[in-house]
């Protein structure tokens, strides 16, 4: 018998993994513990994982090349996917709770970098509680960009202490975010739409971008077509409910 029998997981024609295989509940309690190794600092993440052909040897933050983007509940990577080409000499990682979602993206960016020699080397995924261990993964003033895009709702007023963004969470956003580093946020639910645009808002540390910033940046455009949420939501003709917020220095 052959010993090459085809995985029922991939995509024969593309290469790229079959997201049936790899669908899971929609929500995860972000405050129950969960299983799965986190580093004990940003020196301590393996980029050598992350991005082989970038870093050949287990090389980790003494490089002067780190991880500029993430993409906070990153879902199944339509946008890191997207921004990798976009952005082909930024260092971007996605975040993602669940593990066969993450699974998912793995196998979606292993899959890409075979069909594209020389692309998506740049765009990796790690599985953890972004709520609980974003300072283990950036430094002070790391990142460029983060993305919260279509994040869960948790719509019971007692679990709003669960949703990702909130003034306690923003304070460790605008620590590893450097001045002029941005927020992108996105929802389809508009009471949830109120409530991020409400705390960027307030917090001391970030200011809307202008009309005329966001008309100018081409990330804006994907927020809403680059993942299957946002599709899904333009497929039904609903409406978004966007809030782009600039990380600033307090004034004194």
């Amino acid at each position: 018998m052959s010993q090459n029998k085809p995985n029922p997981t991939v995509n024969k024609s593309t290469g790229l993994p079959r997201k049936r295989f790899y669908r899971a509940r929609a929500h995860s309690n972000p405050l129950s513990d969960s299983h799965f190794p986190v580093p004990l600092s940003p020196s301590h993440v393996d980029y050598s994982l992350h991005y082989p052909q970038l870093f050949p040897l287990a090389d980790r933050t003494d490089t002067c090349k780190k991880i500029e983007f993430a993409d906070v509940g990153c879902g199944f990577g339509g946008l890191l996917i997207s921004l990798s080409t976009l952005f082909p000499e930024t260092l971007m990682i996605g975040m993602e709770l669940r593990d066969k979602v993450t699974e998912y993206v793995k196998e979606r960016i292993l899959g890409l970098r075979v069909a594209n020699p020389g692309q998506y080397q740049n765009v990796s995924v790690v599985r953890t509680n972004s709520m609980k261990y974003i300072p283990n993964y950036f430094e002070k003033g790391q990142l460029s960009k983060m993305f919260f895009l279509f994040p869960d709702p948790h719509f019971k007023e007692k679990n709003h202490r669960r949703r990702v963004i909130s003034p306690h969470l923003l304070d460790e956003y605008a620590y590893v975010l450097q001045v002029g580093g941005i927020i992108y946020t996105i929802t389809d639910v508009e009471e949830l739409g109120e409530w991020m645009k409400s705390c960027l808002q307030n917090h001391p540390m970030f200011e809307p971008l202008s009309e005329t910033e966001l008309e100018a940046d081409p990330i804006v455009k994907l927020l809403n077509t680059a993942t299957e949420e946002g599709q899904k939501v333009a497929r039904n003709g609903g409406q978004t409910f966007q809030a782009v917020y600039r990380r600033i220095t307090p004034a004194s």
